[in-house]
């Protein structure tokens, strides 16, 4: 897969399990389920890949906030962080820009901006449209590439179905797809659960954002934070969704202590992050 906007609930249910099973990370580590005989079975194989990236946390833009800018349309994704000597920085973006376009392309919203990163080739030169303090200006960026986790190789094997032809058979809800999220002040990318009530239940939790993977001796790594974790509260501020943390973190200084609760394994445990210079 080459996009972060694939991964099916069912599939993210096996690494949940992983995870929690204390299920590794790594390439070629395993995530499964099944029972004995006539029971549904499931594997997958949690695998680390190279994916194209930026490196920028954005987020989208609400009426108010594009009032606020001055902005023509209530669209685009607005920067909330951008990683140290990421190409996001060397290409000259700052928190509060506004990508218009990412290569000629309209950029609707977050979701949009992050899919056409993760699809464009490792090295390629791209011209962004930004809002800045009212005005449109250019900037070209080099995408560049980091490690992230992934699933693959899913298999479901169905066991024989007896005759049905006097049953009722309900209506199948097929699973819809996950947006995964980067957040570059803590360098880590992640999912919400809000719109998740089951897979929530899951992790012990009504809703949050879950920790699908965190960056090498990043803010996130050196504070103890894990893959499978789920951040519930930042600060004061309660998390329910990925816009809850960035704005969360957004006021926070270079080398500012931020108190954030996760749970782990359904059990709370508070943690202190020290955001780095953005």
């Amino acid at each position: 897969m080459t996009g972060i906007l694939s991964t099916a609930t069912a599939a993210l249910v096996l690494a949940g399990a992983a995870f929690a099973q204390g299920g590794g990370t790594g390439a070629g580590a395993g995530a499964g389920f099944g029972g004995g005989a006539g029971q549904a079975r499931a594997h997958a194989a949690v695998v680390v890949k190279e994916v194209s990236w930026l490196g920028i946390a954005v987020m989208d833009i609400e009426p108010d906030r594009a009032k606020a800018l001055k902005l023509r349309d209530d669209r685009g994704a607005e920067v909330t962080s951008v990683t140290p000597d990421s190409p996001a920085e060397r290409a000259g973006l700052k928190v509060g820009d506004v990508v218009l376009e990412f290569n000629g392309q309209r950029v609707e919203d977050q979701g949009e901006l992050v899919h056409m990163v993760r699809e464009t080739p490792t090295g390629k030169q791209v011209k962004l449209s930004v809002w800045r303090n009212g005005a449109p200006i250019a900037l070209t960026a080099t995408i560049g590439s980091h490690k992230a986790a992934d699933m693959e190789n899913w298999n479901f094997e169905m066991p024989p179905l007896p005759n049905m032809s006097n049953m009722h058979i309900p209506a199948i809800e097929i699973p819809r797809m996950i947006t995964i999220m980067q957040n570059p002040a803590l360098g880590i990318e992640g999912e919400a659960l809000a719109q998740e009530p089951q897979f929530a239940e899951f992790f012990g939790v009504k809703d949050g954002v879950l920790v699908k993977s965190v960056g090498k001796n990043s803010p996130a790594e050196r504070a103890g934070i894990k893959a499978g974790d789920v951040i519930v509260r930042a600060g004061d501020t309660k998390i329910g969704t990925w816009r809850d943390l960035s704005m969360a973190l957004r006021s926070a200084r270079a080398g500012q202590s931020v108190a954030m609760t996760i749970v782990r394994a359904k059990r709370e445990m508070s943690l202190s992050v020290t955001i780095e210079e953005r």
